[in-house]
C-alpha cells in the first residue's frame, strides 16, 4: 500500500555542501519522496540558484570551504526572508546556534549521530519547515488581500476589537469626518461621529455590532447625520472574525457609499410616479395593440376622450371598433415606421362625436406591436370653424356703415361663433347717458323678455360691465347680485364691454356652458365688433370733418371772392368823386360774378315813406318797377324793413312764406332765392339802403353778412366824405339857427353850473389825448367856471387861456364827441354855439350840396328839444375857398398851436400872453411855439397872396 503524499512530494529542496550527511540526505529524499532535490557546493552557486529557480527549502552544512553556512544565511536573508533555511553542523556550539538564530535561520540541527541516523530527523524537520513556510505565506497572502480590501478607496472599512471598540479605520472612512482618528481609537463604534448624532441610526449600528460580537453577520443601510458635510447613505455590513479555534478576534465593518444608487432609485420612483400621474392626467390617450388589433395596453386616462374605463376598452375587442377600420394604411406604416396626425372621428360612451388626431408607430412592448397616440381636437376644430365664421363676420363689418348694422351683424353671427342662440347688443347714448338695446336675437327675447333701456350708472349687469370696462362670465347669472330681471330664463351669461360704444350680451338656458374656448371666442367676437365700431366712429368723424372742411373751404372760397370784390369796391370808393359814381360802382362790382344776381341802392323818400332806387346792377328784369318798397318793419320787401329798423335784414329762403308776402313771388320769378339788405349808416347818419340778391338759398352766412355789413359802413363813410368834399367846394351855403334845450349838451350844462354865458366860435381840435374846445366865458367868474368844468365827467381837463374883465377864454379837453365834429363828418360847420343858464343857440352852415334835412335830422337826434329859429342862403365863395385852402395846408398840431395863441391874446396889442405863456400852456418849448407860429403865418400869407392871385394894389382897393 502506497504511503499518502506529503508536502515534500511537491517541493523543491536545495542541498548545499559536500559533507556525508548531505549526500545521505539527498539519497534518502530521492528514495522516499517525489521532491525535486538539487545539490550545490559553494555559496555563489547557491545564490545563483535561489535567484533563478523556485526553491521551497534550503539545507546547508556549516563549513562550505570558502565561506560558512552563517555567511550564506546572511546573504540569503538579504535576498528573501520567507525561504526556509536549515543549518546542520557536527561542530556546533551555542555561539554558532545563537548567531544562526540571529541571522534568521529556520531550524538549527546539531549532528551528534551518524548521518544515516540523522536522516529521518532532517526529513521531518524539513517537512515541518516547509509546512510552516507555506502557512506563513498563506497568512501573508491573506494579509495582503485584507490590506487590499481594507484600503479600497470605494469602501469605508472599520476594524473593531472583540469589545466593539474601534481599532483601525481606512482612509476612505477617514475622509467622511473631520475628527482626529487618534482621538476616537478605542471608542465604541456606535458612538463615533459617523452616526452618533442621530439616535435612531446610533441604535441600529449598536445592534448590528452586538449581533456581530455574537457571531452573526448583519447588513443595514444608514444615512449619515446632517451635520456632516455632504452626508451620504452608507450600506454597512458587519462580519465577525474568528481564529482557528473559533474564538472572536475582531469585527470588520464595511461601508459602501450607495448615495448615488439611492438617488437613482428615488429618481426612478419619482419618474415612475410622474409617468403614472402623467398618463392618468394627460388628455392624450395611448393604446397598444397586437397585429390583430387586440389591446395589450390601455392608458389609464382613456376616459378623458372616450368616457370608458380601461377595463371597458379591453372588453370592447379590437381597436377598429373604437377608431374605425382602415383609418390608416398598414403598408405605409411598414415603410415609414410612424404615421402622424391622422384625422379621424370617434364616438364616446355618451354618444358624442370627437375629432381625433392619431399617431401610429410600430413598437415591441408587452406583446404589442402598434402604438396609437390619440389627441382630442374637437374643441380645436370647433374653434377653427368658429374663427372661420368670425372671419366672415369681420368681413361683414368692413361693409357696415353704422353702429346699428354692426350690432345686428354681431347678433346674427353669435350662433356660428359661440354656438349660442341668445344674444344682444346695447349701444351707448351719450346724450342721455343710457345703454339702449340696438339688436337682439329672437331667442334672447324669448328667454329674457323685452330688453329695457339701461341707465349707465353701474347698477345693473350691462351698466356695470360698461362703466367698469369689465368682462363678466356667469355659470349661472341668477347668482349675480346685479341681475335686474329675476324672471329671466337665462342661466349661463356673459357681458362684454364694447369699449365706449356699448355692451355685448350672450347666454344660454343651460348652466356652465362657457368653457375656455367659448370664453376666448366671445372675447374675440366682442373685440372684432369693438374694432368695427371704432372704425365706423372714426369714419363718421372723418366724414363730418370732411364736410366741415369742405364747407369751410367753400366759405373761404366765397369769402375770398367777396373779399376781392370788397377790395375792388374799396379802391373804387377811394377814387370816386361823386355819390352817383359810388352807388353805381358798388352795384356793378357786387354783381360782376355769378355770386350775386342783383344789387341796388335806395334812398328813403320822407314824403311817400318809401325806398326809392337811385342805383342798381345785375339781372333786374323790371323788379324795381314791379315793386313798391314801403318803409315798414314787416310784410314788406327787405329793403323796406331795413329802412324802417336801421338793422340788417336777411332772408335765407325766399320761397318760404311765398303766399304770405307778395314780394317773394316777384323775387322768386327772377331766381332771387336769398336776400340781404344793409343800412348805409355812418356816425348815425343814414345814406340809404343796399340790397343784394343771390341765386341760391342760404347764400348769406354769418361771415358774408358781417363783411357786407362792414361794407355798408364803408360805403356810408365814403358818401360822407364826398359830402364833406362837396361842402368845401361849394360857394353857396345855408345858415340855419337852432335853439336847443338839453342839459346833456356840455355847453348848456357848464353855463348852468357856472352861471355864465359861454360862446363857442370854432377851435375844435382832436388829438390822441382827446378833443379840445375853446370857449369864451362872459358874465361870470372865469375861475368859478373853470372849477365847475373840472367837476363834470364829460370834461377831462380845463386850462385858462386868457382873462378879459369878468370873463376870458378856456380850453376844455372833452371825453365825449363834440357836435362840431359830427357835423363836420357830414360836411356841415358849427359856426356858433352860445349857451346861458336858460337857453342854447346853435348856428350851423350847410353847403348846398348837402340836404338840409339830413343835418336837421342829425341835430334833432342829438338833442331832446330842438327849435328851428331861422334859415338863410349865403354866398361866400372867395372866403370859403381861401379858408378851405388854408386849413388844408395846416397840420393838426399847427392848428392847435395857432388857435391856442389866438385865444390866449398873443396877437393882441399889447399882448395878453407871451409866447412863453402859450408854450407852457401847450407843454412845448418857446422856440417850438415860435416856429409853429411863424409857419402858420407864412402859410396864411401864401394862401392870401399867392393862391388868390391878389396884388398889393388890388388889395388896397
Amino acid at each position: 500500500m502506497d504511503s499518502p503524499p506529503t508536502v515534500l512530494d511537491s517541493s523543491t529542496i536545495l542541498l548545499v555542501g559536500t559533507n556525508d550527511w548531505i549526500t545521505q540526505l539527498a539519497a534518502t529524499l530521492k528514495v522516499r519522496t517525489d521532491a525535486t532535490v538539487q545539490r550545490v557546493r559553494t555559496k555563489s552557486e547557491t545564490i545563483d540558484v535561489i535567484r533563478t529557480h523556485t526553491t521551497d527549502c534550503l539545507i546547508t552544512e556549516y563549513a562550505l570551504g570558502e565561506a560558512t553556512g552563517l555567511e550564506l544565511l546572511r546573504e540569503i536573508r538579504a535576498e528573501t526572508t520567507v525561504l526556509p533555511v536549515l543549518l546542520g553542523t557536527a561542530v556546533g556550539s551555542e555561539a554558532i546556534a545563537s548567531e544562526a538564530i540571529e541571522a534568521g535561520v529556520t531550524d538549527y540541527i546539531a549532528l551528534t549521530d551518524p548521518p544515516e541516523q540523522m536522516t529521518d530527523e532532517f526529513i521531518e524537520r524539513t517537512e515541518r519547515a516547509i509546512r510552516s513556510a507555506q502557512r506563513s505565506a498563506t497568512q501573508r497572502e491573506r494579509a495582503r488581500q485584507f490590506d487590499a480590501i481594507f484600503n479600497d478607496s470605494r469602501t469605508a472599512t472599520w476594524v473593531l476589537d472583540p469589545n466593539g471598540a474601534l481599532a483601525r479605520v481606512n482612509e476612505t472612512a477617514r475622509r467622511m469626518i473631520d475628527e482626529d482618528i487618534k482621538a476616537i481609537i478605542g471608542e465604541p463604534f456606535w458612538t463615533l461621529p459617523w452616526w452618533s448624532q442621530a439616535d435612531a441610526t446610533e441604535a441600529e449600528v449598536h445592534q448590528i455590532v452586538e449581533n456581530a460580537l455574537d457571531g452573526t453577520f448583519r447588513n443595514i443601510v444608514v444615512p449619515q447625520p446632517q451635520h456632516i458635510e455632504n452626508p451620504r447613505v452608507i450600506d454597512l455590513s458587519v462580519r465577525p472574525v474568528e481564529n482557528e479555534h473559533g474564538d472572536l478576534v475582531s469585527v470588520v465593518v464595511e461601508g459602501v457609499d450607495i448615495t448615488e444608487r439611492v438617488d437613482l432609485e428615488r429618481d426612478l420612483r419619482q419618474s415612475e410616479e410622474l409617468h403614472r400621474v402623467t398618463l392618468n392626467n394627460m388628455t392624450d390617450t395611448v393604446l397598444i395593440t397586437n397585429e390583430d388589433g387586440k389591446y395589450t395596453y390601455v392608458c389609464p386616462n382613456v376616459h378623458f376622450i372616450f368616457g370608458y374605463t380601461a377595463d371597458e376598452i379591453h372588453g370592447q375587442g379590437e381597436i377598429g371598433d373604437l377608431l374605425g377600420d382602415n383609418f390608416f394604411d398598414r403598408d405605409e406604416l411598414a415603410t415609414e415606421g410612424v404615421l402622424k396626425n391622422i384625422e379621424t372621428t370617434a364616438t364616446d360612451k355618451a354618444g358624442n362625436e370627437h375629432t381625433l388626431l392619431v399617431n401610429v408607430r410600430e413598437v415591441s412592448i408587452q406583446d404589442g406591436t402598434l402604438l396609437f397616440s390619440c389627441r382630442d381636437i374637437t374643441k380645436r376644430k370647433q374653434r377653427e370653424e368658429a374663427l372661420a365664421t368670425l372671419q366672415e363676420t369681420a368681413r361683414d363689418f368692413l361693409y357696415a356703415e353704422t353702429h346699428q348694422e354692426i350690432a345686428q351683424h354681431v347678433v346674427d353671427d353669435t350662433p356660428g361663433v359661440l354656438d349660442l342662440d341668445a344674444s344682444a347688443v346695447y349701444l351707448f347714448d351719450a346724450d342721455t347717458n343710457d345703454l339702449r338695446p340696438a339688436a337682439h336675437s329672437v331667442t334672447m327675447r324669448e328667454m329674457n323678455g323685452p330688453l329695457p333701456t339701461v341707465h349707465a350708472d353701474g347698477e345693473t349687469l350691462p351698466s356695470f360691465s360698461f362703466v367698469e370696462g369689465e368682462t363678466l362670465f356667469f355659470d349661472d347669472v341668477h347668482d349675480a347680485d346685479r341681475l335686474e330681471n329675476r324672471a329671466t330664463d337665462l342661466r349661463s351669461a356673459t357681458y362684454i364691454p364694447l369699449g365706449n360704444h356699448g355692451v355685448f350680451i350672450a347666454g344660454s338656458n343651460q348652466v356652465g356652458v362657457f368653457d375656455d374656448v367659448t370664453r376666448e371666442l366671445a372675447d374675440l367676437l366682442a373685440a372684432t365688433a369693438e374694432a368695427a365700431l371704432d372704425r365706423v366712429t372714426r369714419e363718421s368723424r372723418l366724414r363730418k370733418q370732411d364736410r366741415t372742411l369742405q364747407g369751410q373751404n367753400e366759405q373761404l372760397i366765397a369769402l375770398n371772392r367777396i373779399n376781392e370784390t370788397i377790395r375792388e369796391i374799396d379802391q373804387a370808393l377811394v377814387q370816386a368823386e361823386t355819390r352817383e359814381e359810388i352807388d353805381y360802382t358798388v352795384c356793378e362790382l357786387l354783381t360782376a360774378d355769378d355770386r350775386f344776381r342783383f344789387a341796388w341802392i335806395g334812398t328813403v323818400d320822407p314824403t311817400t315813406d318809401t325806398v326809392e332806387p337811385r342805383a342798381w346792377a345785375g339781372s333786374e328784369r323790371g323788379y324795381l318797377d314791379s315793386r313798391s318798397f314801403a318803409v315798414n318793419v314787416s310784410d314788406t320787401e327787405p329793403a323796406g324793413q331795413t329802412a324802417a329798423t336801421g338793422n340788417v335784414t336777411i332772408v335765407t329762403n325766399v320761397a318760404a312764406g311765398l303766399r304770405d308776402e307778395p314780394w317773394r313771388k316777384d323775387a322768386l320769378a327772377r331766381d332771387y332765392l336769398s336776400v340781404l339788405s344793409i343800412p348805409l349808416v355812418y356816425n348815425d347818419l343814414t345814406h340809404g339802403v343796399l340790397t343784394v340778391y343771390a341765386p341760391t338759398q342760404n347764400a348769406f352766412d354769418d361771415t358774408t353778412k358781417a363783411v357786407l355789413s362792414e361794407l355798408g359802413e364803408t360805403i356810408a363813410s365814403a358818401l360822407s366824405a364826398i359830402e364833406r368834399k362837396n361842402a368845401l367846394l361849394t360857394t353857396s351855403i345855408t345858415r340855419v339857427e337852432f335853439t336847443v334845450d338839453d342839459s346833456a349838451f356840455i355847453l348848456s350844462r357848464l353855463a348852468q353850473d357856472g352861471a355864465c354865458t359861454l360862446s363857442y366860435q370854432g377851435g375844435v381840435q382832436q388829438s390822441t389825448e382827446g378833443i379840445y374846445v375853446f370857449v369864451t366865458v362872459e358874465d361870470g367868474s372865469l375861475e368859478n367856471v373853470a372849477e365847475a368844468a373840472s367837476q363834470l365827467v364829460a370834461i377831462d381837463d380845463v386850462q385858462q387861456i386868457s382873462t378879459e374883465g369878468d370873463g376870458g377864454v378856456l380850453r376844455l379837453r372833452l371825453t365825449q364827441p363834440f357836435l362840431a365834429l359830427e357835423l363836420a363828418d357830414h360836411g356841415a360847420i358849427l359856426r356858433e354855439a352860445t349857451a346861458d343858464p336858460t337857453s342854447t343857440t346853435l348856428v350851423i352852415e350847410i353847403p348846398n350840396s348837402i340836404d338840409v334835412r339830413t343835418i336837421t335830422q342829425l341835430v334833432r337826434e342829438t338833442f331832446s328839444t330842438v327849435e328851428l329859429r331861422s334859415k338863410q342862403t349865403l354866398d361866400q365863395s372867395i372866403e370859403h375857398d381861401l379858408y378851405s385852402k388854408f386849413l388844408e395846408k395846416l397840420t393838426e398840431r399847427q392848428l392847435e398851436v395857432i388857435q391856442t395863441a389866438y385865444y390866449s391874446g398873443f396877437f393882441e396889442s399889447p399882448r395878453e400872453s407871451t409866447g412863453e405863456d402859450v408854450a407852457e400852456t401847450l407843454g412845448i418849448s418857446p422856440p417850438a411855439f415860435y416856429k409853429h407860429a411863424r409857419t402858420v403865418q407864412r402859410k396864411l400869407f401864401a394862401t392870401i397872396f399867392e393862391e388868390s392871385n391878389l396884388s398889393l394894389t388890388g388889395s388896397r382897393k
